[in-house]
């Protein structure tokens, strides 16, 4: 049985970065521990949402990352979907990854909808919060099986669940092979939630909780810590 180091984000604490901004922090240990965060707050408005829990641990060479999705009624998603289209116009759990310190500008997105499909790509934002015409675009992994992403789903809808583990080679930071241990990490994490009769409008939910609503705000990023 796995031991929980970390049981939320409120238990895990709050971090003050150096422009004043309070986002969450939570220390992640080397597998088979692990690090837990979760959420129930709305995006921007912080109403009541849906709790949504990350699981968080690293081995030598990846992160491993749990998305659990509770209260879940809908399970919507476009089955027409494959890897790295636009699944984030439906329901999706999602994390938002940085080696380093600084708000960043420059991230991983990753992405899970319930039918398993995968989204995977760098995001170039300069502006750090997606300012009108600045500068904003993705870079696609395009074979991540073989890059060592991978993903499984699972549904449980008589208990109004679902949950994706997914790998995440920690070469695409620059992290070497055992080398994770003691370095920090900007992350956030999202989660939607659509039904066919509010599509294409979506409610969304957060971690960190930025003040707009846009998941590109990058100094609502939480810390970090590999222990």
């Amino acid at each position: 049985m796995q031991r929980i180091l970390a049981l939320t984000a409120a238990a895990a604490g709050l971090f003050v970065t150096a422009l004043g901004t309070k986002v969450p922090s939570v220390n992640v240990p080397s597998c088979p521990r692990i690090g837990s965060v979760s959420y129930t707050t709305s995006v921007p408005d912080r109403t009541p949402f849906p709790r949504t829990q990350v699981d968080l641990c690293y081995t030598d060479d990846s992160l491993e990352l749990t998305f659990i999705a509770y209260d879940e009624v809908n399970y919507f998603f476009n089955a027409s979907q494959g890897t790295n289209d636009d699944i984030w116009e439906y329901e999706v759990m999602e994390a938002f990854i940085y080696k380093g310190t600084e708000d960043p500008q420059t991230y991983v997105e990753l992405e899970v909808n319930p039918n398993n499909v995968t989204y995977q790509a760098f995001v170039y934002n300069p502006s750090k919060n997606r300012t009108a015409g600045a500068p904003f675009d993705h870079f696609f992994i395009s074979d991540p099986a073989t890059d060592g992403f991978k993903a499984k789903t699972i549904l449980n809808k008589p208990a109004k669940t679902w949950r994706s583990t997914l790998t995440v080679p920690l070469g695409i930071f620059n992290v070497d092979v055992g080398k994770a241990k003691g370095t920090s990490w900007r992350m956030n994490f999202f989660r939607t939630v659509v039904s066919p009769e509010i599509y294409p409008n979506q409610i969304l939910g957060g971690w960190g909780v930025p003040d707009q609503a846009s998941f590109h705000i990058t100094k609502y990023f939480g810390k970090v810590k590999f222990i």
